[in-house]
């Protein structure tokens, strides 16, 4: 599913810290996901204008996806 930030209280008390951490968490999940998709759509320009429907965009992005890893682990040196 999808997780949303606790918002910042209107009467401008501090967030619990429970509260706190907890979006600290997403903070970091988040960058993640943009990071890898600001990879994609950079690396593939397939990906930066697509027409495709829906059902299919999937199996396009596994796609990319594996030749991106492919790539940097021949980049590296790692293979």
């Amino acid at each position: 599913g999808i997780k949303t930030p606790v918002k910042q209280p209107t009467d401008g008390k501090p967030l619990a810290v429970d509260n706190r951490t907890y979006n600290r968490l997403l903070r970091g999940l988040r960058w993640q996901g943009e990071r890898g998709f600001a990879i994609l759509v950079g690396r593939w320009k397939a990906l930066r204008r697509t027409t495709i429907s829906p059902r299919r965009i999937g199996d396009v992005v596994a796609a990319a996806l594996h030749l991106t890893h492919f790539e940097y682990k021949h980049l590296t040196g790692s293979c």
